[in-house]
């Protein structure tokens, strides 16, 4: 499928059932304004079941090219919707150029030959140097979201291609320092930076997160330094081979349940084209109407039998064409709805995923939820799949925030959600926990706002999520108050050491490290700008709160036992000192599960052999200070190793800074402690 080049010739195939004619559409650039040839394809020569298929001899690369595909035009009763007056992109294209795209003319019914987006014919050669997919244990990971264009567009970044592939390969020495084993990208597959609702202002604003998909084999041109070259492919593979080098997993955030066309009012641009009833969700009774699981107008048709093949072809095309390490998919509940948009539990696409040979190795993540409601987490279709613990973000959020009468499930939560998991077979490390995403508030706006602040987006403050958990700390926004300021980074350090002292994966989003703020704007999708950008500046502002992120993350991976493959117990082995985990109070083994207004929480956490220290942690979410006892431990002593209410235990490693402690201490109000058990002689 798409156009496969060599030197003697280059073969072109795309696939529309119903399409009654074809024409190739050749173009010596981007941005001329006629092709050079337009080739009629001959059905009885050019058709083999329903597959349109042309060889070309002697194309050079870089010719751009286009589809018009003709057929009937019967939206309500079949949804066919073809028209041969519209040139399509190739859905298989390598490289996708949006040079002349202009969606609002493109939504025009009458809009005859306005170019449309063009595919590139680009040779698909590499020379990878023997690199390989990390593959990094699932329980060893912590996982780094981030966006490609935003992490270095800022000035601060200083770095020779701002918001391009490139432009990550120059900060790999950040991420390795910081600690993460695996970067999670926002979408790099091609998009629609001009997606946007109808009255926001285009002049300021474009679809910046990416999640707006047309070409699901071309990294998105705008990433790229040279892409009038057709270098999308090997620019993408020079950042994976670099963050490979480094010890880096490379995961991407994928769409594949709705594409940038949108509903009926949307563009054209490649699949209603070729085959709009075979690719969407339609109403039965009037297929002119798409049915909307996803907020974004249209729903891919992910069960049908060629869709789920283009699917997985998509996949193990960047796994094995691309290196990648794997996946995180959005609104992935989409995915397990069948072709009458019910759920499946034996969804073919995603079995077929789950067994793929050539995606084996490769991870797989689930948002396990759409936009109508189905909510999958700890029931997400498939053995291997992990999926983003929503459960754990929000009661989190909620404890430290000061919530009561959680602590049972804030129990379960820390310990790897058995509840969600290990009745299947699973394990903690199907569960991601994550306080914060791109979705949402940053860590530090989750510390300083109550509502949210998107005005910005020039729709009226309506988008994005009103119940948001927060607390601003007893001021709305910015201030220079020194104790709500100083509150605000303590919640934040609590947030931070909370998540990396949890079972199961962690997640942090870009920019928490260093306090990044969106000014209350919990939805930044628009946002090309300083608002969706990394401010490096912040580096050195909030170095204090990035070198405790690096400690954590340090700590954690010192530490085995907060990376078990298999669910806690409660149970002592012969060999350790204590039970793998003991839950208390404010006084030892005494954890008030039954006090609904309990705020205080702690836990022993044994190490897996002699030589790791076993932890003791205590979380004091109430507002007064709190008496506490230690463990009684023979030729052994407490270290006092992490305090989120004592910032200057943070100006060097956490094991050169720790402190001997007495068995009797106080835990500050709204702060986590941690104590790890060592020889005297230590």
């Amino acid at each position: 499928m798409g156009a496969r080049w060599k030197p003697q010739g280059t073969n072109f195939s795309i696939f529309s059932r119903h399409a009654t004619g074809a024409e190739l559409v050749l173009y010596e650039l981007a941005d001329s304004p006629e092709p050079f040839q337009v080739i009629q394809l001959d059905p009885s020569i050019n058709r083999t079941f329903f597959f349109w298929h042309i060889y070309v001899r002697g194309l050079p690369q870089g010719i751009h090219y286009t589809w018009r595909v003709d057929g009937p035009n019967d939206t309500k009763a079949h949804g066919f919707r073809f028209d041969r007056r519209r040139e399509l992109l190739d859905p298989w294209t390598r490289a996708a150029s949006s040079t002349l795209w202009d969606r609002n003319r493109a939504r025009q019914v009458d809009a005859e030959n306005w170019p449309s987006m063009r595919s590139m014919i680009v040779e698909d050669n590499y020379e990878w140097e023997g690199d390989r997919p990390v593959n990094h244990a699932p329980e060893n990971m912590i996982i780094y979201e981030m966006h490609i264009g935003g992490f270095t567009r800022h000035d601060s970044s200083r770095v020779a291609h701002p918001g391009t592939f490139g432009g990550i390969i120059e900060k790999i020495p950040y991420l390795q320092d910081l600690g993460i084993t695996d970067v999670e990208f926002l979408p790099v597959m091609a998009f629609d930076e001009q997606d946007l609702p109808e009255n926001v202002d285009r002049e300021k604003l474009s679809n910046f997160w990416g999640y707006s998909t047309h070409s699901f084999f071309s990294p998105h041109q705008g990433y790229c330094v040279t892409p009038e070259r057709g270098s999308h492919l090997n620019e993408f593979r020079d950042m994976v081979k670099a963050l490979h080098k480094a010890g880096i997993g490379v995961i991407l955030d994928v769409v594949y349940n709705h594409t940038a066309e949108g509903g009926a009012s949307g563009p054209t641009i490649n699949f209603k084209g070729f085959g709009n009833e075979t690719s969407y969700h339609l109403d039965p009774a009037d297929k002119s109407i798409y049915r909307d699981y996803t907020g974004c107008g249209n729903t891919v048709n992910c069960n049908h039998p060629i869709v789920t093949a283009f699917i997985l072809e998509s996949l193990e095309f960047w796994v094995k064409k691309m290196h990648v390490d794997g996946f995180r998919f959005d609104l992935a509940s989409v995915l397990a709805r069948g072709e009458d948009g019910h759920p499946l539990q034996h969804a073919p696409l995603l079995w077929n995923i789950e067994f793929s040979f050539a995606l084996d190795k490769a991870k797989v993540i689930a948002e396990a939820w759409d936009a109508a409601g189905l909510y999958q987490v700890g029931a997400f279709p498939g053995f291997r799949w992990a999926d983003w613990n929503g459960c754990y973000r929000d009661v989190i959020r909620r404890f430290i925030r000061g919530d009561s009468g959680l602590i049972g499930e804030v129990a379960t939560r820390i310990s790897g959600s058995s509840d969600l998991y290990e009745k299947d077979g699973r394990r903690p490390s199907n569960g991601i926990n994550f306080i914060t995403c791109h979705d949402g508030f940053t860590l530090y706006d989750l510390v300083s706002y109550n509502e949210k602040h998107n005005d910005a987006n020039g729709e009226n403050n309506r988008d994005g999520s009103n119940d948001n958990l927060s607390w601003n700390c007893g001021f709305e926004g910015e201030t220079r108050d020194p104790e709500i300021v100083d509150l605000r980074k303590r919640q934040a350090r609590n947030f931070i050491a909370i998540l990396l002292l949890s079972q199961g994966v962690p997640m942090l989003l870009s920019g928490d490290e260093v306090l990044r703020t969106q000014k209350g704007n919990n939805n930044v999708y628009c946002h090309n700008n300083e608002l969706g950008w990394f401010d490096w500046t912040l580096s050195e502002t909030n170095r204090d709160m990035l070198v405790f992120v690096k400690q954590m993350i340090s700590f954690r991976r010192s530490h085995p036992s907060l990376m078990r493959d298999r669910f806690l117990t409660g149970q002592q082995m012969h060999d350790q000192r204590f039970p793998d985990i003991s839950w208390h109070g404010s006084t030892l083994y005494d954890p008030k599960w039954q006090d609904p207004d309990s705020r205080i929480l702690g836990f022993t956490l044994a190490g897996l052999s002699d030589m790791e220290p076993d932890i003791h942690v205590m979380m004091n979410m109430s507002s007064e200070s709190v008496f506490i006892e230690l463990p009684l431990v023979s030729e052994r002593q407490w270290f006092r190793v992490i305090d989120t209410a004592d910032p200057s235990a943070y100006e060097s490693q956490y094991s050169i800074k720790a402190m001997s402690a007495q068995n009797q201490l106080v835990v500050e109000r709204k702060s986590v402690v941690v104590f790890e058990c060592r020889h005297l002689r230590t």
